[in-house]
């Protein structure tokens, strides 16, 4: 089965886990090294500044492209 390509960007995985405090972990490349609370914490980071920089773009006026657009799970 192929891999799937990431929905994050390495730059932006790296930046947050320096944020949570876990680079040690990963700066060699190697992500099986954290934790599953690490994991979901990398994710909910994620899930928030994206939140934050679609309500910025809203306030600013600017139209979302369509894949920013947030939809009923």
């Amino acid at each position: 089965m192929p891999r799937r390509r990431g929905v994050m960007s390495d730059r932006l995985k790296y930046e947050l886990a320096a944020e949570l405090g876990f680079y040690h972990k990963v700066q060699d490349g190697d992500w099986g090294n954290i934790t599953t609370r690490e994991a979901g914490s990398l994710v909910r980071a994620a899930i928030e500044r994206a939140e934050r920089m679609m309500a910025a773009q809203e306030q600013a006026g600017q139209p979302q492209p369509l894949e920013q657009k947030r939809f009923p799970l």
